[in-house]
Order: C-alpha cells, then structure tokens, then sequence
C-alpha cells in the first residue's frame, strides 16, 4: 500500500435479511433486500457526542440506525437501482423497470416491455434509458412527466451482460465480445474479446470514453471503440465491479477493494480487505460496499493529508497530481505545496543520479537559482551574493580543473589528479567524472530556461534607469551604474541584474566546465550580465582566449581587448600558441575589432593600428578611409607615428575621393614627393650622374599631383626647385601660376621636348573651352609660335624672370605672350588673307599681335640661335584648327615659303570655304522663308467677310448690324469689337488671378 486514498467505517451491521441492492439518496441508504423489501437507513442521530453535519446531503462517517421499511417493494429480488438526482427519481430493476419519485417513493412509471431486463444504462444528460433483454436492446425517453416513450428497438446477437452509453452509441457486452451498437441506426462493430474466464465489464468514464474489462486488463478506448493509449489497467484479477473516482479508480473483488491511480502507469494505492463483498456504488462524496448484511463506506482522505503521505513515502510524482486537483480557492495553499514537493523531489533525483529530472523540478518549484547553485561549490558566483543553504546539498566540491572537459570528452587535468589507479578505481573515477559532467549539463539546461526571463527584467531595469537619467530624475543619481569598464559592478539595488550577473556568470562556467567553447562565445557575443572579474579569471587560466576577447567586448573594455589580441599575435608570431589558434589571432583580428571603434574612439583605432600598420599596411588605411575618422587627424597620428605610411594613406585618400581630400592633405602629399625627389636629386647630382630627362617612381608620381590636383600652393614648391634641374616639375608649376610663357620656353629650350610643350597648349586650350569665361583660348598656341620664332627673346634672363616672379607678391596674372608690343613696318608683302581674320582680335598684353615680318628678321639677325621653323610648320598643320590663322600669318618672317605652309592653309582655307558656302545656303534659305511668309500674309489680307442682315456675334448672340465687328483667325467666327474686347479683358484678369489653380 503506497498510501492511504480511503478510510473505511462501518456504516451498519444489522440488515436481517440479504442485501441484493444498494444505492444512496443524499445522507440515507437504500438496501434492497431478498425478501423484495426496499430499508432506508440514515444516520443514527441517537449518539449525544454526535457533531452537526457539514453537508446534510452527503453520507456521513458514523453509524447508520433504520428508519424505515417499504415491504413488498418488489415482487422479486432487486437486480440494480440507481438514484437519478436531477429529476429526484429512483430506478430499479427487478421483474421489469420501475420509476419512483423520491423522497416518497411513489410509483410514477413501471416499464412492462422491461420484464425480463437483466441490464440497464442510463443518460443523464438527454433522459436515455436502455436496458436489454433475451436478445433485444430497447431505448426509451423520459417525457419530463410521468412517461417513458419508446424510441428504438434493436436485435442483438446474444444476451447482453454488461452496457453503458458512450455518446451517442451504446457499448455492448454480449457472450465474449464487445460491440458498439449505434443508437440510430442499430448497426453493430466489433471491438475485441472480453477474455475466456470473466465477463464482460464495461466501464464509463466522466469523459465519455470507456474502460473495457479483458480478464484482469483494463483496456480504454474512445466512443467508436478505438483504442486510445498502450497502457492498460492490471487488476490483481477480473473485478466483478469497477467503479470511477478522479482520481481513482476502484475495483471490487470478492474478498476486497483495490483503489488504483487513473494516472500512467496506473499503480495500486490501497487494498481493503472486506470478505463476502458483493456491491460497489458511488454516492456524492464517498463510494459504499455493501456485503451480505452490512455495509462499509469508503470515505476519501483529505488532499492535503494524502500529499503529505505521498511526499513523506517518497511518491512525489503521486504528490504532485493531487495537487492539480485542491480546489481553486485553495490556490495559494496549491503553489506552496507543490513548490515544496517539487523541493523535495529534486532533491531526491539529483541524490540519485537523475540531474535533468532533478532541475526540471527545482524549474516548476520556481525556486531561487542561488538555492540550485548552491549544490555546485565549484562554481563561482559574485561574492556580493547571499547563497541560501538548501535543505539538502551533494557534496561536489571539485577544483575546476576536475569538473573540465576537453574536446575528447574528459578532462587532462582530471587524468592527472589520479595517477596509478588500479582497475575499479579508474572505473570509479571514470563514472565520478561522468556524474559530474552530467550534473554540470542539467545545471547549463537548467539555467538556459530561467534565463530568458531574468534577463528580460535585467534589461527592463536598465532602461527604465536610462530614462529616469535621460529625464534628470533626482533618485536616479542614488544609483550605482555598471562602469563601462564592467568590472562587475552591479547596483546595489538591482535584484534583477545581480539575479542576471549571478546566473551567467554561472552559466558561463557550467559551459567552460563541459567543454561548450562554442556555446560560451555565444552567450559572450549576445547580451549578457558576466561578473567580470570571476570570469576574467577563469577564462585566462582555461586559456579561452576568444571568449576573453568577447566578454572584454561586451563590457565595453576595448582597451584590455585589444592588448590581449596584439599579445596573442606576437606570440603566434613566436609559435608560442597551438596551431589551430595562429590564424584566429593574425594582424587581420586586429583590424577586424577596430572596424566598430571607429566612430566612438578614433583616438584608440589609431593607437593600436600602429601596431600592425606595417604587417597589413592596406587593411589599415582602408580602416582609416572606410570610418569616420576625420583625415587630417589620420595624417597627423601618422606622421608622428609612422611617416613611412603617410604618403600611401594620402594616395589611398586622394584616389578614393579627389575633392573630399582637403587642401591641406593635397599640399602635404606634394611636399612630401617634392622632398623625396629632391633627395634623390641631391643624392644623383653629388656622383654627377643627373639627368633631367631621368624619371624614378617618386617623381612620376609628383609629376602626376601637379597635374592632376589644384590643393596646393605653387610658389612654395617653386621656390624649393633647383635653378638647374626640374625643369618640367617648374614648368607645371608654372602653368598653375598662368606664366603660360615661362612654362612652354621650359619645355623648349630646357627640356628640348616640343611634344610636351603642345601637349601643354592643349591641357590650356581643353581647358578653356570646358570654361567658357576664360577668353582667346587659342592665343596659347600663339605664344608657343612665339617661342619658337624668337628662341633669343625667351630665353634672355630667363632665370631671372623666374626669380623676379617667385619674389613678386603679383604672381597670379595672366600672362599668354610678350609683353612688349611689336611695331608694324611698311613695305611689308602680304602673304595671305583669311576670310574673317579682321574679325579676330588680341588684347596686346598676351600676344605679339604688331609684330612685323621685319622684326622678325631683325630679331634672328640680332640673336645667336636661329629660328625653330621646322617646329612651326608642325604645330600649324596639327593645331590648324585652333590657331587664328591671320595672326599666325602675321608673326612668320617674310621669306616662308607658302609650300611650306600648305598643310596649314589647305585645311584652314578648306574650312573657311566651306563655312562660306554653309552660310550662302541658309542665306538663301532664310530669304525663301521671308518670301513665303509674306505671301501668306498677303493671302490672308486678301480674305473677303461677307456680313448680312442675320449675321451673328458669337458672343452676345446679338445681330452684327452696321456695329464694328471683329473676325477670328478662322475666317468664320465674327463678334462685336466690343465684346470681343471685353472678353480679352476678361482672360486678361483671370490670368492674373491669384486664386489657387483646383
């Protein structure tokens, strides 16, 4: 007996005669007897220590006297009777159905085609009644009065022993078989045998399904007599009645009663042992058992005397579902005591080895997760932390290093600690460490369910503290905050974050313990509440240097973090780290964790990408160019720190955005260049093996930022210059500072390059065409004309020209030729002459526009170099179409030959010629176009209007009479002068309405 379900008393003990029925009708009891008399027993009130009754309905524990004899209640014996509480009416079965009314017994209704009925149903709900006899099922319905109308009649194949309605069928136990006859339309089913030695037991239950007895089984089906579960009641032999009790189900025998749970795996609760037990009904709060001339009821213990058996006998899952059935009202007294039982069973699990069942229950008890961690000394919690000591704790007081499990399940450490062990010992060592990590994996699966709901309050607190201080609350500076630091730092009066800190930080080591790495990292990336100290520790003795990382992430340590990483990656360098680590932790991790720092501490990025600007120079600019890291703060950081990358960061700058570099960058990149180039010069200069026509990268590159950006300031460099070399650096000098002149005599007779000095003339003229302001674009190529045709005149103090310019604070004017004017001589023989080239003209401060072939003549005659006459027949047939062709014609000497000039004049001619005769064509066209429109004004002067005596204003819809009148475009529609002079009035108003267009 696992605990006592039921107290059983003698109710009486002195019926006369034999009890062949029994049933009860609120505190009395109704005996049929053999003799056909019905006695109504009820509680012997004659006792003076008797207390008033609770419930004056219900049967009472105490003993029962006679009250009254009904003979010849029955002609027969009674087989059955059953009280039908809702309409107060008593059936019993004897030779046929009879109905009584209750509480005096009178006859209201006796079923004569029931004679014979050895078994009946009944349907409370709908007022059903069938019973079966010889071979026939009949259903009769109650009329609600004193009638009972017949509703169906079915055939059945044998005598039925043994029926109860389910829904709308009837389960049937006829011979050795059940069956479920439908109620409609009285088709039969077959469901299974009973068994060969026991008839059959059919068995309602409350749920409308059904216990169907098999032998000592007790099978449950549905309705339709499908089976519902495998599990099945074991009685310790066929029971002759079974009667249900939520949440029992009690069975009775001939020489006692078995009380079973309903509850898998159905185990036996009690036995009363009563000898000669015939009877087993069900009253409203007790089940009676009557015997041949006495009957015993079995009242049920109270719930709450039944736990505490159960708990206090260890059968706690029992417990458990007696719980579920206190009443509502009892709520309160409900949760302690199961949280209580689910204490006590956990205990009880986990001293037996059963963690996960043990947790699973410490989880419904809703216990503290102190009192559960309290049973793992090894893991250490925040020392801020009050541990309550649990009723009952396993002693697991290991060393970490013990409890660890590497990836091939077992712990190093842990092998080390037991040297020399003989066989059972290393057996009983290697199951102690399986149980360890077994109660290590029920505390991780423990602690991952509580964990969303702790967090979530952590969390909520933490923001309602972050409004009460974005809202200045006054109590809010009260508070101690968590320091961005994270040094575990928890609020004093935080429960829920100290709760959260307590229960990762636990966590955290339950996964380290049992070799979750993976698993550790995670809860390290997400949100989480790490004491930081404990876990600092813990992590660099287990070297989980990547979950370090994390957690010194999480807790906004970016310093600490990235000491460790350029720690780990020195020694990876060393092959001081196991090989799996060496890629994990490379220059390139560095990078990686800087990448989010970007925005909220420049100043830490740029420190500690020192580190590995050298190992990954182009991972780190992009770092810098990819942020938010202001430029000039870069090139300042670099150029203390590490000027050998400053000029690639401005490269990499300039190339990913030319106009978001500022002015200040470009002209740091330039003097950088410009210092590199002029340290090569000085280097080439001291072996005399400079040339200028020599390139090294540093200067290709210089060559290329003067031309292409505008951010620095030209006469700076250009005083940096050598007098006599870097000659094409100070010709694009030069050009910046608009000394056209300067610049193209560099490239002449420095340089000796004729190709870069026209390459020079169209970057200028290109350049003004993309800027129409800028006027006479093409004097440029004039000016190079120049150059060539008075190679004296330009080169003559030249250097000091160049000095006098740097020195001069005018520097800025532009200047495309000579500045002295040419004097025009006679007699001068006219070469050729362009259509259009009076129209040209030249401000004399750029070109020599006066200059005659005389002077030129005067000039080569006066000078030491001749003429550069092969250059200027070049740059005219290549740069024809950009060159005034009068003005040139003007600058050459008098003797060129005009062959030499065809190539010039062919095309330029060609174009003129073409041009005039363009312009012919669209003169003429413009002329026929004037003609035509003249005469269709002509024609339409010439319209005839004829006006008549019925002629209408389309307007006023008046006749026009002899009033002006005005005609339309069209010819057709006439009006008054006046109204049509209204109307444009009109129009003209509602054009200058200021109304809102719709």
């Amino acid at each position: 007996m696992v605990h006592s379900a039921y107290d059983y008393f003698e109710l009486l003990n002195d019926c006369p005669t034999k009890i062949d029925a029994i049933e009860s009708y609120g505190s009395k009891l109704l005996l049929g007897c053999s003799d056909g008399s019905l006695r109504i027993y009820g509680p012997d009130s004659s006792g003076a220590d008797r207390s008033p009754p609770s419930d004056q309905h219900a049967l009472r524990k105490e003993p029962y006297a006679l009250e009254r004899t009904v003979e010849g209640f029955s002609k027969k014996a009674l087989l059955s009777m059953q009280v039908l509480q809702s309409r107060e009416l008593l059936l019993s079965l004897s030779e046929s159905i009879a109905f009584h009314r209750l509480p005096n017994l009178e006859t209201i209704a006796v079923i004569t085609k029931a004679k014979g009925a050895n078994v009946y149903s009944w349907d409370d709900r709908r007022g059903f009644l069938c019973f079966a006899r010889q071979k026939r099922v009949c259903i009769f319905r109650h009329d609600g009065g004193r009638g009972f109308v017949e509703v169906k009649d079915f055939g059945v194949p044998d005598t039925v022993k043994s029926m109860a309605w389910c829904g709308e069928n009837i389960c049937l136990g006829i011979r050795k078989e059940y069956m479920i006859l439908n109620a409609m339309n009285g088709a039969l089913s077959e469901v299974f045998s009973s068994g060969k030695i026991a008839p059959p037991l059919v068995v309602a239950l409350p749920s409308g399904e059904l216990i169907l007895g098999k032998e000592n089984i007790g099978v449950f089906v549905d309705q339709n007599g499908k089976l519902l579960q495998a599990d099945r009641i074991c009685w310790s032999e066929a029971p002759t009645v079974v009667v249900i009790e939520k949440p029992y189900a009690i069975a009775l025998f001939p020489r006692r009663v078995e009380i079973r749970s309903l509850r898998v795996p159905y185990p036996l609760i009690q036995t009363i042992v009563l000898q000669n037990a015939r009877h087993l009904i069900k009253s409203n709060n007790a089940v009676v058992v009557a015997l041949n001339n006495s009957v015993y009821g079995l009242f049920p213990v109270p719930l709450g005397a039944q736990i505490v058996q159960l708990t206090a006998s260890g059968n706690f899952e029992e417990a458990l579902a007696l719980c579920k059935l206190l009443p509502p009202e009892d709520a309160s007294l409900r949760a302690a005591k199961e949280g209580s039982i689910h204490i006590r069973y956990a205990h009880y699990l986990f001293d037996n080895g059963c963690y996960e069942e043990a947790m699973e229950h410490f989880l419904a008890s809703q216990v503290d997760i102190t009192y559960v961690l309290s049973l793992y000394p090894s893991i250490v919690l925040p020392k801020t932390t009050a541990i309550p000591e649990p009723e009952k704790l396993m002693d697991l007081s290991l060393d970490a290093s013990q409890l660890s499990r590497g990836s091939s399940g077992l712990s190093d450490d842990l092998e080390t600690l037991l040297p020399q062990l003989s066989e059972s010992d290393e057996n009983a060592a290697l199951e102690f460490k399986k149980m360890s990590h077994n109660t290590l994996m029920a505390l991780i699966k423990f602690l991952q369910k509580k964990r969303y709901s702790i967090v979530e309050k952590a969390a909520a607190e933490g923001t309602e503290e972050v409004v009460l201080d974005a809202v200045g609350d006054n109590f809010s500076s009260t508070r101690f905050k968590k320091s961005n630091k994270g040094r575990g730092t928890i609020p004093i009066n935080s429960a829920a974050r100290e709760m959260a800190a307590i229960l990762d930080t636990a966590l955290l080591q339950a996964l380290l313990l049992t070799g979750q790495s993976s698993a550790a990292l995670e809860l390290l990336k997400g949100l989480n509440y790490c004491d930081v100290k404990i876990c600092e520790e813990i992590l660099q003795k287990g070297n989980h240097y990547t979950a370090l990382l994390e957690l010194y992430r999480s807790n906004s340590m970016h310093r600490e973090a990235l000491i460790l990483l350029h720690r780990l990656v020195e020694e990876s360098k060393s092959n001081q780290l196991q090989a799996e680590l060496i890629q994990k932790f490379s220059p390139e991790a560095i990078i990686e964790y800087l990448k989010p720092l970007r925005g909220t501490d420049p100043m830490l990025v740029l420190e500690f990408s020192m580190l590995v600007l050298e190992s990954c120079p182009t991972q780190t600019i992009e770092l810098f160019l990819s942020g938010n890291i202001p430029a000039d703060l870069v090139n300042s950081y670099l150029k203390q720190h590490a000027p050998n990358m400053q000029t690639r960061y401005l490269e990499l700058m300039l190339a990913m955005n030319e106009n978001g570099i500022s002015g200040n960058l470009q002209n740091e990149m330039v003097q950088i260049y410009l210092a590199e180039v002029l340290e090569w010069y000085s280097e080439l200069s001291a072996q005399q093996i400079w040339d200028e026509k020599a390139y090294s990268p540093t200067r290709k590159k210089l060559l290329s930022a003067l031309e292409s950006i505008s951010g620095y300031n030209p006469e700076a460099l250009l005083r940096r210059l050598p007098p006599d070399a870097l000659f094409e650096e100070r010709a694009i000098l030069l050009g910046k500072m608009n000394q056209h002149e300067l610049a193209l005599s560099l490239y002449v007779h420095k340089l000796h390059v004729p190709e870069l000095a026209l390459a020079y003339c169209d970057r200028v003229y290109e350049s003004a065409v993309r800027q129409p302001l800028v006027k006479s674009s093409s004097n440029i190529y004039l000016t190079l004309l120049q150059i060539y045709l008075n190679p004296q005149k330009t080169t003559k103090n030249f250097e000091k020209r160049i000095t006098n310019l740097v020195s001069s604070p005018n520097t800025s004017t532009p200047k495309f030729g000579s500045a002295a004017s040419i004097k025009a001589k006679g007699g001068r023989k006219k070469i050729a002459s362009i259509e259009g080239a009076e129209d040209m003209r030249i401000s004399p401060g750029n070109t020599d526009s006066g200059r005659s072939d005389g002077d030129a003549e005067e000039s080569s005659e006066e000078g030491g170099s001749a003429i550069m006459l092969d250059q200027v027949f070049d740059l005219l047939s290549r740069r024809w179409d950009r060159i005034n062709g009068a003005q040139a014609l003007k600058l050459l000497p008098r003797e060129t030959k005009l062959q030499n000039l065809l190539p010039f004049l062919g095309p330029l001619l060609k174009k003129s010629s073409e041009a005039y005769r363009n312009f012919s064509v669209i003169k003429s066209l413009r002329q026929s176009e004037n003609l035509q429109v003249k005469d269709e004004l002509y024609n339409q002067r010439k319209a005839v209007v004829k006006i008549s005596s019925d002629s209408m204003c389309s307007l006023c819809n008046k006749k026009i009479g002899t009033s002006v009148f005005a005609v339309y475009p069209n010819g057709k529609t006439l009006v008054h002068f006046v109204c049509f002079r209204d109307s444009q009035s009109m129009k003209a108003v509602a054009k200058g309405s200021p109304l809102r267009k719709r």
